[in-house]
């Protein structure tokens, strides 16, 4: 940074890096019009289906952990030549393949190549701008991450509508070349990289196996009872799985998640904060465009259209939030988020065999915004509250757990929906229209669990975000600066401080 300006090649390279992490979140949301097409095509249930989105969370929460090593040990352009050539691979893969298990494939492979890229990006932003700028530079690259929602589904329906899925993958392909040859021409290194490095790849396997493991007993719940194997074993696997991980990361030297930045409270909360609403959000990103096309009829076009404003609201908090964040401090920005959310999602269980279509295209739209105000202050407020050597393990820790919260979310909420409406479906009979009842209120049900995951939230963004974590951004670089003893008189004024500077190779 020179004269408080980035120089032409950080900045290119952080519109590159930005481009890239806006394509994985394209990614990861396309599919979700699309997916009662895809379970229709291949004869698969529902629960089967949402690993389509699931797997991808799933994966991106293993290889977040990986952030860490692969930045110490290979170059910037190394991680993202790589994750491009490997996102390509997999959307050609989907693309041309016959099978759903083929096509599942192809999007742990598009999972991989994306999975890096926002922790690469957000550690970037934490490294080259001053303490008193990162809630606007967050709220500003966090865009990536919310208008990709709002073109993802509304292109994705279209494209199935008017050319099929598969055509999906195909633009993918064409992104993923795109992206490839921009990082190759464009991109330049960051920091200094270290050959020695290594990492608990053990730590990974435990990981893959225990998240994996108690998402693949989760889903056959549907299928299968409790007590089958099928069920009950690959869920004990995986606790076993998670509960060893989680004690060889705090008895490790040099873990592959530092679990210590745990032990600062405020981090915790907010990483938590940012579980639950991943949780409550992702899942409805699966469970209402089965409810606009299979209970209501409605085309995968329309589905897109109808969640199209919500994702734009989020894209405008988000923005904004960061300034907000800035100058009133996160736990206003994130109270009023928090109840938004609340209220969104309370409205949206309201939904029945004869609701206007766009009261859920309102009551997203008021969740998204309130989605905006939560999770990008909350996770530069809990990471601005650890020591500045101690951000790229808060980064890894919180993008982990809110991905795997994000996996998690889906099945359990898509079963509970499953499981609620096989009760009422029973209760029915042979009633008329008894499929379409049935379905609606297995709906119904599951989003008012989710309203009751966003009151736990809200609660406890209410009663743990305070102090001044992300108050005065002035006032938090001061006192940065203070616990590195740089800074010792409270007074001195502090016209452009900013982190230690970048390398650029």
């Amino acid at each position: 940074m020179v004269n408080g300006k980035l120089s032409h090649a950080a900045l290119l390279s952080i519109a590159i890096l930005t481009t890239i992490t806006f394509v994985g979140n394209f990614t990861q949301l396309q599919l979700t019009s699309a997916l009662p097409t895809i379970i229709s095509d291949f004869h698969i249930s529902v629960t089967t289906g949402q690993w389509l989105t699931s797997v991808f969370q799933l994966v991106m929460g293993v290889m977040v952990p990986l952030t860490a090593y692969f930045t110490k040990r290979f170059s910037t352009r190394q991680i993202v030549i790589t994750s491009m050539v490997v996102f390509t691979l997999g959307s050609v893969i989907s693309w041309l393949s016959d099978s759903f298990v083929l096509v599942l494939a192809g999007r742990t492979l598009e999972a991989v190549g994306t999975g890096v890229m926002w922790p690469v990006l957000q550690i970037t932003v934490f490294s080259i701008y001053p303490l008193a700028k990162r809630g606007m530079a967050m709220g500003t690259v966090g865009i990536a991450m919310s208008v990709a929602p709002a073109i993802g589904p509304t292109l994705g329906g279209w494209q199935t509508d008017f050319s099929g899925w598969r055509s999906i993958f195909l633009l993918l392909a064409v992104l993923g070349v795109l992206c490839l040859l921009a990082s190759i021409f464009g991109l330049r290194n960051f920091s200094e990289t270290d050959a020695n490095t290594n990492t608990d790849f053990f730590s990974v396997a435990l990981s893959i196996f225990g998240f994996g493991g108690l998402m693949f007993g989760f889903t056959n719940i549907e299928s299968y009872s409790m007590l089958s194997p099928v069920t009950w074993l690959p869920m004990v696997i995986g606790l076993i799985g998670i509960i060893w991980f989680v004690f060889r990361q705090f008895h490790k030297s040099n873990p592959l998640l530092n679990l210590d930045v745990l032990k600062n409270t405020r981090f915790t909360i907010g990483t938590i904060c940012a579980a639950l609403s991943f949780f409550a959000f992702s899942s409805i990103m699966v469970i209402m465009p089965l409810y606009i096309q299979t209970d209501r009829g409605f085309s995968a076009t329309m589905s897109g259209l109808i969640m199209l404003p919500g994702a734009f609201g989020m894209a405008i908090a988000q923005f904004f939030g960061g300034r907000a964040l800035d100058r009133f401090g996160a736990r206003p920005v994130a109270i009023t988020g928090s109840w938004l959310l609340l209220l969104g999602t309370i409205g949206m269980s309201l939904v029945s065999m004869d609701t206007w279509i766009w009261w859920i295209s309102i009551c997203q739209f008021l969740r998204q915004v309130g989605m905006g105000f939560v999770l990008m202050p909350i996770t530069t407020w809990s990471l601005n509250c650890l020591e500045p050597k101690d951000l790229s393990a808060g980064s890894a820790v919180t993008n982990t757990v809110r991905q795997i919260a994000g996996a998690v979310g889906a099945p359990v909420l898509v079963i509970l929906l499953e499981v609620f409406t096989t009760l009422r479906r029973d209760s029915l009979g042979q009633a008329a229209d008894a499929q379409v009842m049935a379905s609606v209120f297995g709906v119904q049900w599951a989003l008012r669990v989710s309203a009751v995951i966003c009151l736990i939230m809200a609660l406890l963004i209410y009663f743990g975000v305070k102090g001044d974590g992300a108050g005065s951004g002035r006032d938090m670089t001061r006192r940065a600066l203070r616990r590195m003893h740089i800074v010792h008189a409270p007074s001195m004024h502090i016209p452009s401080v900013h982190m230690p500077s970048i390398h650029l190779h």
